[in-house]
């Protein structure tokens, strides 16, 4: 196991201290975790020793099977959000999880040691998240762990899948509707399209030539995105489309000159839409909601694509490999087997 010793000269105020690790028995007390103590690249990325979190009322201690990268996970780690959200040093990164539960905290009835479950585990700080052996997550936040889905397919679910209900909720896609999703083939893009088609609508997506096949599958017309984008989405619904899901950024022109009259649209990566007759989504978890995209994973409606699997020690990989952005599924770090 690991532990943790203070590097020598250098105890710099309002800094945190390098780390040596060493060689060390653990105990029930710790736990192995992957960190950062500053802003920077994936470069920052340690494998570490860490308290093994207190479970306060209210609150799930889980242990930690798989957890999923967003990218929102390297964008905190680079200081993009710290506008927006206070940060403790070290943090422990990671928002999406899969596990089982450990112990539970005081007047935390739904829960058991044992259960399988999901989370979107964001809290009100970045400290604490789900790249460790263990995670705390409020029990507001949790569901059950779908039976169909795998641990790997699991931990893809939470925010990905919040995200995308969110969107053609806020947009109010039904039956008859043609939605134009931007970033179809991506970890919330292709959820989109699967609970889209669901909701019953047309799905029009956009994605690079070698995923058309793979939205095809998923039930969507893919075009390919990039110059001349409108003219393509025209092409396929010349009357316009009635609602567009952008789930990739950049593309607000092309969203303006492809909605119909009286057309919606949201995205969850450019803030500007908002000054364009649109929605800015930013997901709060939601352990009912969360159940909601489990029962619909259990009746087969949706399925979690997973591109690429990690294990824990090379989660800075694993944010290299998501920050490429050409990843056809979610990216998930495996942190234990048993």
């Amino acid at each position: 196991m690991i532990a943790l010793t203070r590097a020598p000269g250098n105890d710099t105020p309002g800094r945190s201290p390098s780390l040596h690790v060493s060689e060390t028995k653990t105990n029930d007390t710790t736990m192995r975790a992957m960190t950062y103590a500053e802003y920077g690249t994936p470069d920052v990325l340690s494998l570490t020793e860490q308290p093994r979190p207190k479970v306060g009322p209210g609150e799930v201690l889980v242990r930690v099977r798989s957890a999923s990268v967003n990218p929102v996970d390297w964008k905190l780690m680079s200081g993009g959000l710290d506008a927006v959200m206070d940060v403790r040093f070290p943090v422990v990164p990671g928002w999406d999880v899969a596990g089982v539960v450990e112990a539970v905290g005081f007047d935390t009835p739904e829960f058991a040691p044992g259960d399988e479950v999901i989370a979107y585990a964001r809290k009100d700080y970045v400290h604490g998240g789900t790249f460790a052996e263990y995670v705390t997550v409020p029990a507001r936040s949790l569901a059950p762990k779908p039976r169909s889905l795998s641990w790997d397919e699991a931990a893809g679910l939470p925010l990905a899948g919040l995200t995308a209900w969110r969107v053609l909720k806020r947009l109010g896609v039904g039956e008859g509707d043609t939605v134009l999703v931007h970033g179809a083939a991506g970890g919330v893009g292709s959820l989109g399209v699967q609970l889209a088609r669901s909701l019953g609508a047309r799905v029009i997506g956009t994605a690079s030539e070698r995923n058309h096949e793979r939205l095809r599958d998923l039930g969507a017309e893919p075009v390919t995105y990039g110059d001349g984008l409108a003219g393509r989405v025209r092409a396929l619904a010349p009357g316009g489309v009635d609602a567009v899901a952008d789930f990739v950024g950049g593309v607000l022109d092309a969203t303006l000159a492809v909605l119909a009259p009286g057309g919606r649209h949201a995205s969850i990566a450019d803030g500007s839409v908002a000054e364009n007759g649109g929605s800015y989504i930013w997901v709060r978890p939601d352990g009912v909601e969360l159940g909601e995209l489990a029962d619909l994973a259990d009746a087969g409606v949706i399925r979690v694509p997973v591109a690429r699997t990690f294990p824990l020690e090379e989660l800075a990989d694993a944010f290299r490999f998501s920050a490429e952005g050409h990843a056809a599924g979610k990216v998930v770090v495996r942190v234990s087997q048993d």
